[in-house]
C-alpha cells in the first residue's frame, strides 16, 4: 500500500493502537508527497487523439523506502488485526460516525 497523504474528511478515529517504534519516519516531509512539476505542452489534434497517455510512476528509491519503513510496522501486527486494517469501511444511511465504536 502506497503511503499517501488523506484529507481529515476520510479518516475516522478509532480506539485501535499501532505500534510503531522500529520504524523511521524521518525522511517524511511535506516534499516527499510533492508531485513531479510537469511542463505543459501546446495543445494539438495529434496529442488529443493519441491512444498514449503518460502515467506517472513512483520511483523505485520510493518504493524501496516504503518497504523499509513498513516492514517493522507489519512484523509487529496480529493476524486480526492485519485483516481489521484491510477490510473496507463504508457509512449507511443513518450510521453516523461519532456514535460508533470500534
Amino acid at each position: 500500500v502506497p503511503l499517501r497523504r488523506v484529507n481529515q474528511r476520510y479518516c475516522i478515529g478509532t480506539s485501535t493502537k499501532v505500534d510503531l517504534k522500529g520504524a523511521d519516519y524521518k525522511s517524511v516531509d511535506d516534499k516527499y508527497f510533492a508531485r513531479a512539476a510537469e511542463k505543459k505542452k501546446g495543445k494539438s489534434e495529434e496529442a488529443f487523439f493519441s491512444a498514449e497517455s503518460a502515467k506517472s510512476q513512483m520511483p523505485q528509491e520510493k518504493k524501496d523506502g516504503q518497504k523499509k519503513m513498513e516492514e517493522p510496522i507489519v512484523k509487529g501486527l496480529a493476524a486480526d488485526m492485519k485483516s481489521y486494517l484491510k477490510a473496507r469501511f463504508s457509512l449507511s444511511a443513518n450510521m453516523y460516525p461519532h456514535e460508533l465504536k470500534f
